[in-house]
């Protein structure tokens, strides 16, 4: 069981029976990325400033900041996430890994530095990115040619 004073991550891993060149498209393509996570500006470029958007609700305005920290192309994607309400400002990393296997590709997702103020967040994004998020990834990728 984790400590609730310390720093925590989720970490979930996905075997896809899909390319990860298709993969990575639905991480760094924008109009791929809103179909199953939120509406954005992401581009796979270091530096690059983007913005995910989606439906406000209470003690979270909708809008997600991030900036891309690393990309190895068809095996990384590093990216900042900060958002929320002041009290429980989210300031996160998400980081995507893809391994290619004779099936398909693993997809692994770490999404660190949930403090003790972000329980609420890491409860709940706990749920989705283990949950219905890669629900929404497989059908996203399905429809991909």
């Amino acid at each position: 069981m984790n400590d609730k004073s310390e720093v925590q991550s989720i970490h979930v891993e996905y075997d896809l029976p899909h390319p990860p060149s298709k993969v990575r498209r639905a991480l760094t393509e924008s109009d791929l990325l809103a179909a199953w996570l939120m509406e954005n500006d992401i581009r796979p470029v270091v530096g690059h400033r983007f913005t995910f958007k989606a439906q406000p609700m209470p003690g979270w305005d909708g809008i997600v900041q991030c900036e891309v920290l690393e990309v190895e192309p068809q095996a990384l994607l590093r990216y900042s996430w900060i958002g929320g309400a002041e009290t429980s400002r989210l300031d996160s990393v998400v980081t995507w890994r893809l391994t290619p296997t004779p099936q398909g590709i693993k997809l692994t997702l770490e999404h660190s530095g949930f403090l003790p103020t972000n329980a609420f967040a890491f409860d709940v994004m706990s749920k989705g990115w283990r949950g219905k998020m890669v629900d929404r990834l497989n059908e996203v990728l399905t429809q991909v040619a």
